[in-house]
């Protein structure tokens, strides 16, 4: 069971490195300007493909809440996966 659990660990924390990517890179990507050659567009558009359906749970969530120009959906993602991860570990 030492390995599921590990296994389960690694895709946790691999998982918030994502997001984590994601949000800085988002400082970064002008999504407005377009260049097929853009290697930061293209580390981008691969972020948003894994992590978009972790990350829109959460802002659906956040929509009743007023949080004006920010985007606190992957702030929230983030800590759903290591509360699920902590928990997942206590148990086993």
């Amino acid at each position: 069971m030492g390995v599921l659990v590990e296994a389960v660990v690694l895709f946790c924390n691999v998982l918030s490195l994502l997001l984590l990517a994601r949000a800085v890179l988002s400082w970064f990507v002008n999504p407005y300007r377009y260049t097929p050659n853009d290697f930061l567009r293209q580390i981008n558009a691969f972020l948003m493909r894994v992590t978009e359906p972790i990350v829109a749970p959460c802002r659906r969530l956040l929509r009743n809440f007023n949080t004006g120009m920010f985007d606190f959906s992957i702030v929230v993602a983030m800590l759903a996966i290591q509360l699920i991860r902590n928990m997942i570990v206590r148990i086993f």
